[in-house]
């Protein structure tokens, strides 16, 4: 029996320390019936000549990720997809595992798959155990995996949101049938990992996250003020794991406190303007 094609998209923008080793760990999976789509943003560097050589699907689009993957799956022509970012690598069973989730139940519509971080310096081995926490947390991890026929039914990604997107559609999806989870893992590639960068990045996409909280998804977790409180008490409800390495423990709690801290500055800058002008 022919496997059904599965379609990966991955979008990227001036990434060539990482797309090479991504786009690697797709072509190794263990399942071989697999469509590649690379859908760039305007890269300056070497990211579309790394593309090319693993697919001739490769694409230009712009302005933001959530309009490179809904570009992505409407070029897809696989019975299911899977949105991949490029800083991303699959373990090899992945795909294989998310299609046998996907077409054990015809209700299942979506594939949750765990991520692990790895990366150089403190700050990544900090992201590491954070991210440990995370897997299994329903209100935390989204689905990446979908069957196509529900993506373009339900508009993909909304591309209003440029914070809480991933969320919002894995909601939307779970209203529609089920989710599934994998055992097997993407690893998030954080390189090296600085705290100050990635605290600016945390305070742009906390700008944009108003947008999320209007949403009309009902089960979304849309209360920045539950969305910290829950998240430190998932670091406290496991104390042995927090603290096995009481440096790392400590560190990732600082981190989150930076994150949360930029984050509430930035939201909370661009409600007020919007208030105003309301």
């Amino acid at each position: 029996m022919k496997q059904p094609l599965v379609s990966v998209v991955v979008g990227t923008r001036n990434n060539t320390a990482t797309l090479e080793a991504c786009l690697a760990s797709i072509a190794k999976q263990s399942y071989k019936n697999i469509e590649l789509i690379v859908v760039d943003r305007d890269s300056t560097d070497d990211t579309k000549d790394i593309a090319k050589r693993f697919t001739k699907h490769v694409y230009n689009r712009q302005p933001e990720r959530s309009v490179q993957r809904n570009y992505g799956v409407e070029k897809a022509t696989g019975t299911y997809v899977v949105i991949i970012d490029s800083d991303m690598e699959l373990t090899s069973g992945v795909i294989a595992a998310c299609v046998e989730a996907i077409t054990a139940d015809p209700q299942t519509k979506g594939v949750i798959i765990p991520e692990e971080s790895f990366g150089q310096g403190f700050w990544a081995q900090c992201k590491r155990l954070e991210r440990s926490f995370y897997i299994g947390i329903d209100w935390i991890e989204a689905a990446r995996f979908f069957r196509r026929e529900t993506y373009l039914e339900l508009g993909g990604y909304d591309t209003n949101l440029v914070s809480g997107e991933d969320w919002d559609l894995s909601q939307r999806v779970a209203q529609t049938g089920k989710l599934a989870r994998v055992s097997d893992l993407i690893r998030h590639n954080e390189g090296h990992l600085q705290l100050f960068k990635t605290l600016g990045k945390k305070s742009h996409y906390a700008k944009k996250f108003t947008a999320y909280t209007n949403v009309k998804t009902p089960l979304a977790n849309r209360n920045p003020y539950m969305i910290v409180i829950k998240r430190f008490g998932l670091y406290f409800s496991k104390p042995h794991k927090l603290f096995r390495n009481p440096v790392l423990g400590m560190g990732v709690l600082f981190m989150k406190v930076c994150e949360f801290g930029f984050g509430a500055t930035g939201f909370w800058t661009v409600k007020k303007g919007q208030d105003e002008v309301a």
